[in-house]
């Protein structure tokens, strides 16, 4: 169960000047596709977010596997691996975190985001436990009559960017 304090700001990226503090934070667990991952850590490049890894992964991180998927820009991506996620947890006391789901009742456009949120996603054929669906929980408005859910990569980028407008850290 995820802590009751996580819906306070931010407040351990404050000492750090703004210029290299991330934006925001992308928070997969336990992803299954390293494809998906691959196109997670392109758009934390591109927007200067962290990309967070809690495990296990299903795929390999090694330095043959990252150069055998072309991921050429990987070694510049801020990533931060973690064991579980209450390890992950424990390093961010005070986070405020936002949990992606398709069974969430509160919508994205519903959101004000906040410099430096954190972002998390479950994994691919599974998605986040029930269990951890609060007022946090949000999800990406889409047709009833649609698709099940979107591609991982997709949903990252559909969150993160609306995320980065509010906030006004893209230019």
């Amino acid at each position: 169960m995820i802590p009751a304090k996580a819906d306070h700001p931010v407040r351990f990226f404050r000492a750090i000047p703004k210029k290299i503090r991330p934006a925001m934070h992308i928070v997969l667990v336990e992803p299954e596709i390293p494809h998906n991952t691959g196109a997670a850590g392109r758009l934390a490049l591109a927007t200067g977010s962290t990309l967070h890894l809690v495990k296990p992964l299903g795929f390999s991180l090694d330095e043959k596997s990252v150069r055998r998927a072309g991921l050429d820009y990987w070694k510049e991506v801020d990533l931060r691996v973690w064991e579980t996620f209450e390890e992950f947890l424990a390093a961010h006391p005070g986070a405020r975190l936002w949990l992606l789901s398709t069974k969430a009742k509160k919508s994205l456009w519903d959101t004000s985001f906040s410099e430096g949120d954190f972002l998390v996603f479950g994994p691919e054929t599974r998605g986040l436990p029930e269990s951890w669906l609060d007022q946090r929980a949000l999800r990406i408005p889409m047709r009833k009559d649609s698709t099940r859910s979107l591609n991982l990569a997709t949903a990252v980028a559909i969150v993160l960017y609306e995320a980065q407008r509010q906030v006004g850290t893209l230019t």
